[in-house]
């Protein structure tokens, strides 16, 4: 089993950034990729990034590229999400997620992952 703890989230008024982590534990060495998803209320849950554990390739929604940033350090066992021009449609609760298959063609699909965590939430102001 993996556990995922998101922390980080807040308020912050639009053009702001806002930095978020997901700290992993438990049977790491079995993630192969992780994910950044978010849902808005009333909104589908929707992926916002993803980078592989090992090797660090990073994949982004188009609603966020050249705004946000997904990284992650494998020695803390923690991946962020720097975000930056912040605009009030990126307010949501936003959720990390873990997978172990290497499949990477399915990377923006919720169904793919494994592992879930409980979410954080992050609301920009107008």
């Amino acid at each position: 089993q993996v556990q995922l703890v998101e922390f980080g989230g807040g308020l912050v008024q639009a053009g702001g950034s806002l930095r978020v982590s997901c700290a992993a534990s438990g049977r790491t060495y079995s993630i192969y990729k992780m994910g950044w998803f978010r849902q808005a209320p009333g909104k589908e849950r929707e992926f916002v990034a993803g980078i592989t554990w090992s090797g660090g390739r990073t994949y982004y929604a188009d609603s966020v590229r050249g705004r946000f940033t997904i990284s992650r350090d494998n020695a803390k066992n923690t991946v962020y999400l720097q975000m930056n021009s912040l605009k009030p449609e990126d307010t949501a609760v936003y959720y990390c997620a873990a997978d172990r298959s290497s499949a990477l063609t399915t990377i923006s699909r919720m169904s793919e992952y494994d592992y879930w965590g409980q979410g954080t939430q992050v609301t920009v102001s107008s």
